[in-house]
């Protein structure tokens, strides 16, 4: 494996058994769309302006629109108030679920991001109907957070994903092709569901921690799968952990304040010990 190091200072791999074994996994899961439910419609607010240059503390998200490979993709941002400008910031991107959008997740999460110091970045699938990994690559979020490091001071090392439902299971996904750039990953009300989605897990260069949550009312995934899904990480050796919300389905509106103030808990410690490698499959 050769190593290279970028301009901005973030380290690079480019190994060719993980890009071969990565095209093995597409091909056998299929290009999986991550989709389960269709929540709520409310699309990205247009009238909202794209920013440019520096993002400064603010109230209310600010909508960015940057160029990723080929395509101008959006995500908003959430810079607390609580955190200098000088000030090396934890990121937290935030994944949604099918048919929703960045503004279904990322509010949930501002009374917590005001009071850990965390700066939130939530992207926007694609696709309305769910996150696919050939269209929503590991390098959207790569360039989603070199595009924050030109207008902040981040913290790299501190890097974190949380989804909900399918983003959630794109997060999973994401996390372990990326382990040893992202330093934890968080799941709520999402599982891989297809055997085929398992072939991600020997990709993975780092133990990296995993926490998931899911009702045992929900709809959408099935508890077997959830406890297939820690089971196959807790048996290759990475750290999961693993609650179930008594009475609680799919929903995460209801109960997001305990839901991220518990995955926070959990984010909080957890650094790399190392610079960030991020692996580029392309």
């Amino acid at each position: 494996m050769s190593v290279s190091a970028s301009h901005s200072g973030l380290w690079r791999a480019h190994p060719l058994c993980t890009l071969l074994a990565l095209k093995a996994f597409l091909l056998l899961a299929g290009d999986p769309a991550y989709g389960a439910t269709r929540g709520s419609e409310r699309m990205i607010d247009e009238g909202m302006e794209a920013t440019t240059g520096s993002t400064h503390g603010s109230a209310h998200p600010s909508r960015i629109r940057i160029r990723s490979g080929h395509r101008l993709r959006d995500y908003y941002v959430f810079v607390p108030g609580s955190i200098a400008p000088d000030t090396p910031a934890p990121v937290l991107l935030l994944l949604h679920g099918s048919y929703q959008s960045p503004l279904d997740v990322l509010p949930q999460w501002t009374e917590v991001a005001e009071r850990a110091g965390v700066i939130l970045a939530a992207p926007k699938s694609f696709a309305d109907y769910g996150w696919r990994i050939r269209d929503d690559t590991p390098a959207l979020l790569r360039d989603i957070v070199d595009d924050l490091a030109t207008r902040r001071s981040i913290d790299r090392r501190r890097l974190y994903l949380f989804g909900h439902s399918a983003g959630g299971v794109h997060a999973l996904t994401l996390g372990l092709l990326e382990s040893q750039y992202f330093a934890a990953v968080a799941v709520h009300a999402g599982a891989w569901t297809q055997r085929e989605y398992f072939n991600v897990i020997p990709l993975a260069r780092r133990k990296i921690p995993v926490w998931m949550t899911i009702g045992d009312q929900d709809r959408f995934f099935a508890m077997k799968d959830v406890t297939a899904t820690e089971a196959a990480l807790r048996n290759a050796g990475f750290p999961v952990t693993l609650t179930i919300i008594k009475g609680h389905d799919h929903s995460y509106t209801d109960v997001a304040p305990s839901v991220n103030r518990a995955a926070w808990e959990f984010f909080e410690p957890l650094g790399l010990a190392q610079p960030p490698v991020f692996a580029t499959y392309e």
